[in-house]
């Protein structure tokens, strides 16, 4: 494992959420990566709950000296959508986390990102955002001298050639809100996009989680509890031998962007067709003359990802 002389700063914007856990998980055991901060947002389940997720989970870690913002309780301009019947009531199904001590600061989300890339170099601080992008998105509407600042926003979100996952066009965080998708990814910042059609491919198989039960760790146990469960909504809706894992990919890519393939290409969010709203437009193939505006991932190596998220959990005692 190599670590690199000066890690990667980044800020988690989550709503945890399973799978965001583990990707806070993964974050917080890679070396490569320091994360300055989680910001929080509405969406898998409401604000209130995904805040206290995010402090629960940084005292399992033991990495209380990380603050947390709580930020947009609603998307932009649309009423609010969560996901209980996939994730649980509290968001966190089979972590039995207790109710945390840890608190959020006084500051809202938004601006302590204005804040915090307005104070650093630009490009020192990454963005890895698991949920809706309301948050980033009202930053930049706020303050639109932090896009250039912004080293690159690593985002699940989007789908193509899977469908949707809450309509059939949309993926569950672009269709929240796709207002914020929209802003965000016309924003000039660099950007790659985990959708669906990578996340989809990476399944929480009972041979995958078995290496990560054997570590024997509170964290370890946490994480095969959550993704084993006989009762997950994907094994159920689509039949799969395991549910997906999404959110942990962005760090994945973070870490071994070699798992990933990729290209470079225009996205856009519909925002007005009832049918497709929060829809991924993606010109694979250059038949607009849209430039490019995001790296869209395609394909993952998906055992090589498990091995690398077996290796990094085994770190967390």
């Amino acid at each position: 494992m190599s670590t690199q002389a000066h890690p990667r700063r980044i800020v988690i914007d989550t709503d945890p959420g399973q799978d965001d856990a583990v990707a806070i998980l993964l974050a917080l055991a890679s070396p490569e990566l320091r994360v300055e901060a989680i910001t929080t947002v509405a969406g898998n389940v409401p604000l209130a709950l995904t805040t206290r997720n995010a402090c629960a989970l940084l005292e399992l870690a033991g990495r209380t000296d990380i603050p947390v913002f709580a930020g947009a309780a609603r998307p932009l301009r649309r009423p609010p959508i969560s996901a209980e019947h996939v994730h649980g009531a509290t968001g966190m199904d089979g972590a039995d986390l207790p109710v945390p001590r840890l608190r959020e600061q006084g500051l809202d989300a938004a601006t302590h990102l204005v804040d915090l890339l307005r104070s650093e170099a630009a490009g020192e601080i990454t963005i890895v955002c698991l949920g809706p992008m309301t948050n980033i998105a009202t930053a930049l509407a706020h303050a639109p001298d932090i896009a250039p600042r912004i080293a690159r926003i690593v985002a699940m979100g989007g789908a193509q050639r899977e469908g949707g996952n809450i309509t059939p066009t949309a993926e569950f965080n672009f269709y929240v809100d796709p207002d914020a998708a929209k802003a965000v990814l016309a924003a000039g910042v660099p950007v790659t996009l985990i959708p669906l059609d990578v996340t989809h491919r990476v399944l929480a198989t009972a041979a995958r989680l078995e290496p990560i039960s054997k570590i024997g760790t509170p964290a370890a146990d946490m994480v095969v509890r959550m993704l084993g469960a006989e009762d997950r909504f994907e094994r159920i809706k689509y039949g799969w031998d395991g549910g997906a894992l999404h959110d942990p990919c962005t760090i994945g890519w973070l870490l071994r962007p070699d798992l990933f393939t990729g290209r470079e290409c225009n996205v856009e969010v519909e925002v007005e067709a009832p049918l497709c709203l929060g829809q991924s437009v993606v010109d694979l193939w250059k038949v607009t003359d849209r430039p490019p505006n995001a790296l869209w991932l395609h394909d993952v190596d998906s055992d090589g990802f498990y091995s690398l998220l077996t290796e990094r959990l085994a770190l967390l005692a």
